[in-house]
């Protein structure tokens, strides 16, 4: 962690809510006046959609599993090294996983494939991290050490492998039938790379539904936010303004001491009162720590 290059890292897999957590980023950044230096988890696959495929296939004759979960599909060196080297120097290499034909047209490449190593822009605020891994942790690597905000997005299993079923069925042409095999083959890389990132997470955002979907393998569609309720989870509470968020929060409750619930069409108002201050304070530490810099040039 560096308090003058700071790093937001959002983890989280299918279901979690992404599109409302970028909306949401979004206008605080634009509010707060944030240049931030956008980082896609998917950037980091070890293998483009071809290779995987190929992986896929070897792993199976050798009777083993291979998934985008796991260490083996992912680099988590070159995740490490950026954040390293940009709460060191605000500097670092990025790139792009291309994923449909519109993303890959304009570098004229093939979906499934990542755009060149290139530095990022100068001038950056802060590192803006959103993917499966911000937080991971193994033997090897320690990503989490360097982020200095950590937010959990995660559904409710079930609510997961409706959101995958029905999105790998719908748009990307897969079958139930090995939709299903492919999560029960990422089972151990989700338990052992995953899950445990939310132990880590400074404030946890899981949905979870309020209809049925006790089979998600059956279900015909994706509960909506309406149909949800989003339980906040403080890892240091000591500070957070409960009666604020509750008087703010039309319908918000209190379950335990640390933990926050709020109706689901609500969860993009409940991050940025959530999270503007946090990030408000990560932008103060910033230029007190350059000023500091700045005092002891002078010296």
């Amino acid at each position: 962690m560096s308090s003058r290059n700071p790093i937001i890292a959002v983890t989280g897999s299918s279901g979690a809510g992404t599109s409302t957590t970028t909306e949401s980023f979004e206008h605080i950044f634009r509010t707060l006046g944030i240049k931030p230096a956008t980082v896609e988890g998917d950037s980091f696959h070890r293998y483009s959609r071809q290779e995987m495929d190929m992986a896929k296939r070897k792993a199976k004759e050798q009777q083993m599993k291979i998934s985008y979960f796991g260490d083996a599909a992912n680099d988590f060196d070159a995740l490490e090294k950026l954040f390293k080297d940009y709460s060191e120097t605000g500097k670092g290499k990025v790139r792009r996983y291309l994923h449909t034909f519109d993303e890959a047209v304009p570098y004229n490449q093939m979906p499934g494939t990542f755009t060149p190593w290139e530095a990022l822009g100068e001038g950056t605020d802060l590192l803006y991290y959103e993917g499966l891994h911000g937080g991971v942790v193994t033997e090897k690597n320690d990503v989490a050490k360097h982020v200095d905000l950590l937010i959990g997005m995660v559904p409710i299993v079930n609510l997961e492998w409706i959101q995958k079923i029905i999105r790998d069925t719908n748009k990307r042409g897969h079958t139930r039938e090995s939709v299903t095999a492919s999560i029960v083959r990422s089972m151990e890389d989700y338990i052992s790379f995953i899950t445990p990132q939310f132990s880590r997470t400074h404030v946890n955002f899981q949905r979870v539904p309020t209809v049925d979907t006790s089979n998600p393998f059956s279900a015909k569609a994706i509960p909506t936010l309406d149909e949800s309720f989003v339980v906040i989870r403080f890892r240091d509470s000591t500070n957070v303004d409960f009666p604020y968020y509750l008087s703010m929060i039309d319908g918000s409750f209190m379950s335990r001491v640390n933990t926050l619930v709020v109706p689901g069409g609500k969860m993009g108002l409940a991050m940025e009162l959530i999270l503007t201050p946090l990030i408000k304070d990560l932008l103060f530490k910033k230029n007190e720590a350059n000023k500091q810099l700045d005092w002891m040039s002078d010296l």
